[in-house]
C-alpha cells in the first residue's frame, strides 16, 4: 500500500537543493514519487510503506544535508 507523507525541510534554500532532494527516488526501495518545494520549504514523498520507514527517509534526507519533520 502507498503512503503519502509531507516533510517540512527548513533548510532547503534553492531549486538545486529541490532536485538533490528529488534525487532519493532513485536510491531508496519503495518509493513511487517526490515532489520537493523550496518555495515551501517542503518534500511530499509518495512511497510504500511496507519496504520503507519515516525514518529512514529522514535519515536519507540528513545524509544529503537537510533537515527532515513529518509535517
Amino acid at each position: 500500500m502507498h503512503d503519502k507523507k509531507t516533510f517540512k525541510i527548513p533548510d532547503m534554500t534553492c531549486s538545486a537543493c529541490a532536485m538533490k532532494l528529488e534525487s532519493l527516488e532513485d536510491t531508496l526501495d519503495g518509493v513511487k514519487e517526490i515532489n520537493a518545494s523550496y518555495h515551501k520549504l517542503e518534500m511530499v514523498i509518495e512511497y510504500d510503506e511496507s519496504q520503507l520507514t519515516e525514518e529512514q527517509i529522514i535519515a536519507a534526507v540528513k545524509k544529503k544535508g537537510y533537515q527532515a519533520v513529518v509535517a
